[in-house]
């Protein structure tokens, strides 16, 4: 099982070397990361953009680009299309968002004729090595999907047991995180919880272990599960924490990234091939962090 990020590189390197189509690729902090992608012997990359300013910015970072195919596409939403469509046509193993906004690399993945659609509901899948912590963290959805039903919440584990099993974990133990670890009727999130519990009980939600509602010091801390009494096998031990919406998903993930001393990769899951969906100011150690668990998961798709 991967704990850490290093670890989840390390496993990469044994996926056997992927290839990583990027969508509009003139970004230092992404031409950064598939420099380090390739000279770790994770992935090689098909650049996909504005050739001019490509290599304008590889000579800035002394990238060799004779190790790398480019596509020279400088209109932005042409080069979207066409990296989705190398992965469409197994031309390559990942899909990596680049120097454009996310409602036109999304717009591309979700063509009818050559985007990534896989017949399954899509979501978001951030993986966290937080100081302190023993273990990564796979917090969902805090980028995507906004206020989930219970139905696509069951969807939504499923995708993030499926990146968790990729990175080692065997059964993942899942935590629908609420305002508070007891039921009430007039909070969603937690019948919502309950219900979730309900239907790991009976074996409708399977491969991970499911018990909530639990407020987030419950899901990560054992000494204060201890404390109030909850022994579920989850509390204190979660690896996947479902969040009830984006607002609560989203204001933690950047509560951390911002003030505490993290590492992260992103992926958007429920896709034919992997996608990595990162914001263009994250920096190129959580685009190489991102590719890395790419890999895992494409490697894992492969097998």
């Amino acid at each position: 099982m991967s704990k850490s990020f290093d670890e989840l590189i390390s496993k990469a390197t044994s996926c056997g070397r992927k290839k990583i189509s990027v969508a509009v690729a003139q970004d230092e902090p992404v031409l950064e990361a598939v420099k380090i992608a390739r000279e770790r012997g994770i992935a090689d990359a098909v650049l996909v953009g504005d050739e001019e300013k490509i290599r304008e910015i590889a000579a800035s970072i002394d990238m060799n680009l004779a190790d790398f195919e480019i596509v020279n596409e400088p209109d932005v939403e042409k080069a979207a299309l066409k990296a989705v469509e190398l992965v469409h046509n197994k031309q390559a193993d990942i899909l990596l968002k680049g120097m454009l906004e996310t409602k036109i690399f999304l717009k591309s993945v979700l063509n009818k004729e050559v985007g990534l659609r896989a017949g399954k509901m899509m979501s978001h899948v951030c993986v966290f090595e937080i100081e302190g912590i023993d273990r990564l963290l796979f917090f969902t959805d805090v980028a995507f999907n906004t206020y989930p039903t219970l139905e696509e919440k069951v969807n939504i584990i499923n995708n993030s047991v499926e990146v968790a099993k990729a990175c080692g974990i065997e059964v993942p133990k899942v935590a629908p995180i609420c305002a508070v670890e007891t039921v009430n009727p007039k909070m969603q999130p937690t019948v919502d919880a309950q219900a979730l519990t309900e239907m790991y009980e009976k074996g409708e939600i399977k491969g991970c272990e499911v018990y909530g509602p639990l407020s987030m010091d419950l899901a990560i801390d054992e000494e204060a599960a201890v404390h109030k009494g909850v022994t579920n096998p989850v509390a204190g031990n979660a690896d996947i924490l479902l969040f009830p919406n984006i607002d609560a998903g989203n204001i933690t993930y950047k509560i951390l990234v911002r003030t505490a001393k993290v590492k992260n990769g992103n992926l958007l899951v429920g896709t034919a091939a992997p996608v990595i969906l990162t914001s263009r100011s994250d920096d190129f150690e959580t685009k190489i962090n991102s590719i890395a668990l790419a890999a895992v998961i494409a490697g894992a798709i492969t097998d």
